[in-house]
């Protein structure tokens, strides 16, 4: 099996550094670049297509959220994982809308920054609890703002159900014995009808909603 291709964007290079070391201590893991900058990260991600981006959100000359929404505008397969040491930053919120896949705290251990990068290459979405709560805070504020969602079908709602558990749309067909096909034309319909444009976005209306709790996700996974 080919090795996950991993950049690394942040302006700290002993972090970056780090980032490194730990990723090469594993077998299914390959660094192919490291960017000190938004700008160098976007080029570098165009250029050599990473599986997965380890971004950094403030970075000088175009911080992470800027560069994420440029990259999954110019190259969706590519990943993007956020790591940030602020558990109060705004620019977490923003980076969901621009796409970002996973959002983490820089204080996770190695093993959990492993299983993160898999995941997320495998289709899941990952956002750590305290930020969880955060982002789960900030959207109630904006519920005033949110238009109305039309109504989902009971199939599209299992589908929305499991994808607010973390589940790729392989595991949800298997789940809930439907083809694959059938999984990604029932989340569009849901991105459509929720007024977003990714699972991670979905899985937050949901939450916020009361359709999906986050009790349920850790019950699933004990």
């Amino acid at each position: 099996m080919s090795p996950i291709r991993v950049l690394i964007a942040d302006d700290h290079r002993l972090f970056r550094q780090g980032l490194r070391q730990i990723c090469e201590t594993v077998g299914c893991l390959e660094v192919v670049g490291e960017a000190e900058n938004g700008d160098e990260a976007v080029a570098l991600a165009l250029q050599l297509k990473p599986d997965v981006v380890l971004m950094d959100i403030r970075m000088p000359v175009t911080d992470g959220v800027q560069a994420t929404r440029q990259i999954t505008a110019c190259a969706p397969s590519v990943r993007i994982i956020i790591l940030t040491m602020y558990r109060q930053d705004q620019y977490v919120f923003e980076a969901i809308k621009a796409g970002a896949r996973g959002y983490l705290l820089k204080d996770i251990d190695e093993q959990e920054l492993m299983d993160a990068v898999q995941a997320v290459y495998r289709g899941e979405a990952l956002i750590d609890p305290v930020l969880a709560a955060r982002l789960l805070e900030e959207f109630c504020r904006l519920s005033q703002r949110t238009p109305e969602v039309e109504k989902l079908t009971p199939g599209e709602m299992e589908v929305l159900r499991l994808v607010a558990r973390g589940l790729d749309n392989k595991t949800i067909a298997r789940e809930l014995n439907l083809s694959e096909r059938t999984v990604t034309n029932r989340l569009s319909e849901i991105y459509q009808k929720l007024h977003v444009t990714n699972r991670t976005q979905a899985a937050l209306v949901a939450l916020r909603r009361g359709w999906a709790s986050l009790e349920e996700e850790q019950e699933a996974n004990m």
